[in-house]
């Protein structure tokens, strides 16, 4: 969603490389060129002022003018100041002091409250709470079966009494949920409340109703991320009406400008707490500013991809693995081992995701969209489709073997070969990483392997007499082989003079010595 805005800031970033000190024209330049960047990715006006205002004032103080790096320094601010206006610190769900705790969801139709319900109790599930769904939009059609839907794939519980289609009261339905989440032990309660296509007397009437009967201990404001400059409005209006504590952005993972989101927590003085950024009940994550600031900027968010590595790969596991690597040159380290960590990576979600949290990956950004994700796919059928000794094995692997492997997994004949060679590189590197050598092939770096063998073999490759940089000497030195290669082709031995040269006398000590 934030991918003009990234590049625009990047480019804008790029123009101050390079420069000792900055002059006021270049902060003013600067300074333009991000405010257009804002503007262009739908900020809201206000916003962008307060941004600009604040990054002048600190580009021009003593931070700036003092710095080793100015441009460094200016990317900081702008990092900083990007922070602050999508709210600062990460904010966190408050929980009621007695179970159970009622979290309400308000926002206009097709905001996507009721697929977010399924997936806040899916993330509070996975916390070890358990939530209870319940189903208060009456209005929509097929309201209360999607929310039963999603629940039952998030496999949590859901409460609908009322069949909704315009039937039953949703006020009363609210009401009696508290109590049924008491009897079936639920210690979270969200409600999924209707919405209206626009602002509405009703929807703020209905939405204060349902407030006033559970007295939700969180209100939590949803908003599509794609609808521009109409979301700070919807927000200062459910603000004023209805009151909420929170933000919740949907469809993060849109291609709108998104500038809007950019804009609820400053507009509206309240944090933005959770995103949601694709299809799956699992793409919803806690939101925290100084992560997106991060991605914005194109420094990556290696916290979150830490964070996913924790959530799918066991320490255990990963001990193991490490350990079959450093042994014996990592031989025991099978295709099996590898079908394992492929499909663990891709637990973690879409590779091409996972590549753009890592830092400078905004320069290669449609090498990484241009990923075909059933690439894994088609290695683990391939794998799959070996017997048990060739993926332990994988030497054994013969022409034979490879057509049976191929016709087996629906691929060519190359694409096994390939596999098979690609898998002996990596475990390779992987066995010399696991071993502390670092990546193969680096010499000289520290950390980084290749060690002194590696460069003693470099040394001994250098033949030669290197060449002097003074050209007057270098030419003496031309000169000078020259003319002793000249004397060799004469027959003569290179410091002495040439045969049959009548004018050579010997030395006076010579003739002394010879009496």
């Amino acid at each position: 969603m934030f991918d003009t805005l990234s590049d625009r800031l990047s480019a804008t970033f790029k123009n101050l490389r390079g420069k000792g000190r900055l002059s006021e024209a270049d902060i003013d330049a600067t300074a333009r060129e991000i405010r257009i960047a804002l503007l262009e990715a739908d900020v809201a006006l206000p916003v962008v002022r307060a941004f600009i205002a604040s990054i002048k004032e600190r580009a021009r103080g003593s931070e700036v003018s003092q710095a080793l790096n100015p441009a460094q320094q200016v990317v900081k601010i702008v990092n900083e100041e990007l922070v602050s206006i999508l709210g600062g610190e990460t904010r966190r769900l408050r929980f009621a002091k007695n179970p159970p705790t009622v979290i309400m969801l308000a926002g206009l139709q097709g905001a996507g409250k009721t697929t977010l319900a399924g997936k806040l109790g899916l993330w509070l599930k996975s916390q070890g709470h358990s939530p209870l769904l319940v189903a208060c939009d009456l209005q929509r059609p097929n309201a209360v079966n999607q929310l039963s839907v999603v629940a039952d794939r998030a496999g949590v519980a859901v409460y609908a009494p009322e069949p909704g289609n315009g039937v039953g009261d949703p006020v009363q339905v609210a009401k009696d949920s508290i109590e049924f989440a008491k009897a079936k032990v639920h210690d979270i309660v969200i409600v999924d409340t209707a919405g209206r296509l626009g602002i509405d007397e009703e929807l703020m009437r209905q939405a204060a109703d349902i407030r006033d009967a559970v007295s939700p201990d969180e209100i939590l404001f949803v908003v599509d991320a794609m609808i521009g400059q109409d979301a700070v409005n919807t927000a200062e209006a459910f603000r004023d009406g209805v009151g909420f504590d929170g933000v919740v952005l949907s469809k993060l993972d849109g291609d709108a400008r998104g500038g809007a989101a950019l804009s609820i927590a400053h507009v509206t003085g309240k944090q933005i707490m959770f995103a949601s950024n694709g299809e799956k009940l699992e793409d919803f994550d806690a939101f925290h500013p100084d992560r997106m600031a991060s991605r914005i900027l194109d420094m990556g968010d290696l916290l979150t991809l830490i964070e996913q590595a924790e959530k799918t790969f066991s320490q255990e596991e990963a001990a193991k693995m490490a350990s079959k690597l450093a042994s014996s040159k990592g031989k025991d380290f099978t295709l099996d081992d590898f079908l394992a960590q492929m499909e663990q990576v891709r637990k973690m979600g879409s590779i091409s995701k996972l590549l753009g949290m890592l830092p400078g990956m905004g320069q290669i950004k449609d090498q990484i969209n241009n990923i075909d994700e059933r690439d894994v796919d088609r290695t683990a059928a391939i794998i799959k489709s070996m017997t048990p000794k060739e993926r332990a094995e994988p030497t054994i692997i013969n022409g034979s073997r490879r057509a049976r492997i191929a016709k087996g997994s629906g691929v060519e004949v190359s694409a096994v070969k390939n596999l098979v060679e690609r898998f002996f590189e990596a475990r390779k590197m992987m066995s010399k990483m696991a071993q502390g050598g670092g990546m193969p092939g680096m010499p000289g770096m520290p950390g980084m392997g290749g060690g002194p063998g590696r460069q003693k073999k470099q040394v001994k490759q250098a033949k030669g007499k290197r060449k002097s940089g003074n050209p007057m000497k270098r030419k003496a030195e031309e000169q000078a082989a020259a003319a002793r290669r000249e004397q060799a082709a004469q027959g003569g031995v290179p410091g002495l003079p040439a045969q049959g040269d009548k004018n050579f006398e010997l030395p006076d000590e010579f003739k002394k010595f010879m009496g």
